[in-house]
């Protein structure tokens, strides 16, 4: 890390981490061979649901949310279910004091969902990911839980295929849903093989990906909870009258209306000097382009269009190569 690095993060205000760590030692071992992975086979036809969490290991709420289902001892009605906490490395160097160093271990586990990079079996997260990769293979339905760098609205993340932004739109909450091709840096997990393919040639697979809000606010949990069960509304592995009696006080209100928030590009910092404005929190719709929204290195940055929305503004990992917020274009889902 050098100076300017140093600098950055003495400037960028630290924040209140809330949501405690939770305890899985007895659900750590899983039911699979493989570590962290439960998977329960209803006997009856049907779909095979996948529910992952701590893709990174700071990210708590997910892991609360699997540890609830295992806890009440959530089995599918029809069909397979498979319950994965995912970055166990990263996870058990977890402080709240200093939560962003257990993201991961050598590097982002949610950019390796490529063959050859599993293949090359050459980080910690590459290894996970080939050890994660034969039930992420096996899936029809993904719900991968994640959280936040900065406290902001939830975002239910679809992807490109009009499949998942219909099943985004079946289940009602939240109300911001993000349409996006992924990250330059590497292929994630919702987008791995039969996930990315195109709706022709997808068959009934569906993947989606939750950002529940803040790291550290208990509302993630709330959040990662509740789509839990609309998942799995959804996907008939459990029908919704199963999921009340379970988890009583999971389903949170349905949004009020949802919002399709269409990715046009990143802003991609050039070095730790990149600072907004003003203190963006994400979903910001500035009416006109040519608005300024940032300075990129002394490079202003403004916006490209009109009503453009700012999607995950955060300069909490701002350094060369990192992207720091996306643009979108907003309209009803």
């Amino acid at each position: 890390m050098n100076r300017n690095d140093d600098l950055h993060r003495s400037m960028v205000p630290p924040l209140t981490f809330k949501l405690p760590a939770p305890d899985i030692s007895a659900w750590r071992a899983g039911n699979t061979g493989t570590e962290g992975v439960w998977h329960f086979d209803s006997g009856q036809p049907g779909r095979h649901a996948m529910i992952s969490a701590l893709v990174h290991g700071n990210e708590l709420c997910g892991a609360w949310a699997l540890k609830g289902l295992l806890e009440a001892g959530v089995r599918p009605q029809q069909g397979t279910l498979t319950l994965a906490f995912c970055n166990l490395g990263a996870f058990d160097r977890f402080d709240a004091s200093s939560h962003d160093a257990s993201r991961f271990t050598d590097e982002d586990l949610n950019r390796q969902w490529l063959d050859e990079r599993i293949d090359a079996a050459d980080t910690a997260e590459r290894r996970r990911a080939a050890a994660l990769r034969p039930f992420v293979a096996r899936a029809d339905w993904l719900l991968d839980i994640h959280s936040m760098h900065e406290p902001s609205a939830p975002l239910l993340l679809t992807g490109i295929q009009p499949r998942n932004l219909e099943l985004a739109r079946a289940m009602r909450s939240p109300e911001h849903v993000v349409v996006d091709a992924g990250h330059k840096d590497g292929v994630r997990m919702r987008d791995y093989g039969r996930f990315g393919l195109p709706d022709g040639e997808g068959g009934d697979t569906r993947s989606l990906l939750i950002e529940c809000g803040f790291h550290g606010d208990p509302a993630s949990r709330a959040v990662a909870q509740d789509q839990c069960v609309r998942f799995l509304a959804q996907s008939g592995v459990l029908s919704a009258e199963a999921l009340a009696q379970q988890l009583p006080g999971w389903c949170l209100p349905d949004a009020p209306r949802q919002w399709a928030l269409e990715v046009t590009g990143p802003v991609v910092a050039t070095s730790s000097a990149f600072r907004f404005v003003a203190p963006y929190t994400g979903l910001e719709v500035f009416e006109k382009a040519g608005t300024v929204i940032g300075d990129n290195d002394g490079v202003p940055v403004a916006t490209p269009y009109d009503n453009c929305v700012l999607v995950m503004p955060s300069v909490r990992q701002a350094r060369a190569g990192v992207t720091v917020v996306r643009f979108a274009r907003r309209r009803p889902l």
